[in-house]
């Protein structure tokens, strides 16, 4: 059955009015969450606040029980999901500079846009940075190519990488999840003890 507008279940038309209306929703959310502070977002790092973490983390999970459940019913097809193609050294250098910027500023570039939203300084000040690094790369792009585009692996997702079965997966993401949680409460605890 879905995907919705590739198998015109949904005009194509509409795609960009659905984006819009999930981009606003999506954005409220972030905002209600507390997710346009660069204090919340950088707590991960300092580890004083892993409520990023958690959400992203649940996010993803349920994500993937959800898309799995509907595949195991009939409503959709996973083989005709879009699946990002992998530039190994694209993807390691580019989640380094992000992260250093994440950690730096505060923000990531959506959370960047929420808080920009709601009139944040340091937010629009980040985002100026976001975009006179795209200028750059643009500009620069023929240096950069060979390494954008280098050790191409194809659309493959962690579950082809590993090479097991995908609800094998899911549980064993479940299980680091719950690991994961109780350890960043036990360190949340410890460093607000020291900070508090």
């Amino acid at each position: 059955m879905g995907p919705l507008l590739p198998n015109d279940i949904i005009p194509f038309e509409w795609s960009s009015i659905i984006a819009i209306v999930i981009g606003i929703f999506f954005g409220f959310i972030l905002e209600s969450s507390g997710f346009s502070s660069s204090r919340k977002l950088a707590g991960v790092f300092y580890g004083y606040d892993f409520a990023v973490l958690k959400v992203f983390f649940t996010a993803a999970l349920v994500s993937l029980i959800g898309l799995l459940y509907m595949d195991y019913l009939g409503y959709v097809d996973m083989s005709s999901l879009y699946v990002h193609p992998t530039y190994l050294w694209a993807a390691i250098i580019g989640g380094a500079i992000m992260g250093i910027g994440f950690v730096a500023g505060g923000f990531c570039p959506g959370t960047s846009l929420c808080a920009v939203a709601i009139g944040k300084i340091d937010a629009i000040v980040y985002v100026i940075g976001i975009m006179v690094g795209v200028f750059i790369f643009s500009e620069l792009y023929s240096v950069f190519e060979p390494i954008y585009t280098g050790y191409f692996y194809g659309n493959i997702t962690l579950v082809d990488s590993l090479g097991i079965n995908p609800y094998w997966f899911v549980f064993l993401f479940t299980i680091a999840a719950v690991i994961i949680f109780v350890l960043v409460d036990m360190i949340r605890k410890r460093v607000k003890k020291v900070f508090y």
